[in-house]
């Protein structure tokens, strides 16, 4: 069985992260997931990927002139 606990903690110096709950008892095994919620961390957004990767398009209408260059290529 898994059960989850959520706490929101502030990183202490050194990167430590200490979580104190009466569910926790010693012995058992945990895994634990960090995720950061200061704005000062900036994510990239999926749509900046866009256009990015080979054969990408950045827009639209980028793809649309491929297509269209390769269907005039069958005539």
């Amino acid at each position: 069985m898994i059960q989850a606990i959520k706490k929101e903690v502030t990183i202490q110096p050194g990167g430590r992260i200490e979580i104190t709950s009466s569910e926790l008892k010693p012995g058992m095994r945990a895994e634990v997931v960090v995720m950061i919620t200061d704005s000062q961390y900036k994510f990239n957004r999926l749509t900046s990927f866009i256009g990015k990767g080979k054969g990408g398009f950045a827009s639209p209408s980028e793809a649309d002139a491929f297509i269209r260059r390769e269907r005039d290529t069958w005539e």
